[in-house]
């Protein structure tokens, strides 16, 4: 219900988070797929920073 009122930068944020917590947790599993994740937080930080 408050995700509503969010901002972009703050929904780009959350979801930046949520990634590198993924790339975190997938790095003692699955190397490969961390790395996918890590790329895909880094181009979310990118549209952070062009906001």
């Amino acid at each position: 219900m408050f995700n509503l009122f969010k901002s972009k930068k703050e929904k780009l944020q959350l979801k930046h988070r949520k990634l590198l917590e993924q790339a975190f947790q997938m790095s003692r599993i699955d190397r490969s797929k961390s790395d996918q994740l890590h790329a895909e937080a880094g181009k979310v930080l990118e549209e952070i920073e062009k906001l």
